[in-house]
């Protein structure tokens, strides 16, 4: 009895960070006011690539973000779950962040210091933010 409890409180917990994670890219590539099919799609490969969901269910997942998102007026919110997890998944979101950003080749200063609060936030060094953008600069040219 006790197990199935824990079972759908755990499992409820890790869709809550799913949709924490995914809230977080969608408000990146919509701060630009420009959310595109391009982006939806960098989303939803990063989603599938970090095991986050199936590629049967990363629509239900989009949606119940970008609601999520909608409703939200903080980044704080996104970032808290992220924070828990290692360095190395932390930098994978810091990448994928510029991917969206650099979807459309260009970063505004909006982008830029969203994603430079995004590390204050999540405890990524400047130094190990600027190497990925660089490398993701570097990719699409």
């Amino acid at each position: 009895m006790f197990r199935k409890i824990f079972k759908k409180d755990n499992e409820k917990e890790i869709g809550n960070k799913n949709i924490l994670v995914t809230s977080l890219l969608i408000h990146a590539a919509k701060i630009d006011d420009n959310y595109t099919n391009i982006e939806k799609e960098i989303i939803k490969k990063a989603l599938i690539n970090l095991n986050l969901t199936t590629s049967n269910e990363v629509e239900k997942l989009l949606i119940e973000a970008e609601k999520k998102e909608k409703e939200s007026n903080q980044i704080i919110e996104f970032t808290k779950e992220i924070k828990k997890n290692s360095i190395e998944f932390r930098l994978k979101i810091v990448e994928i962040l510029w991917k969206i950003v650099y979807s459309d080749a260009v970063s505004n200063n909006y982008e830029s210091n969203l994603i430079r609060r995004v590390c204050g936030l999540l405890y990524v060094p400047d130094r190990d933010s600027g190497l990925i953008k660089l490398k993701v600069k570097n990719s699409i040219k």
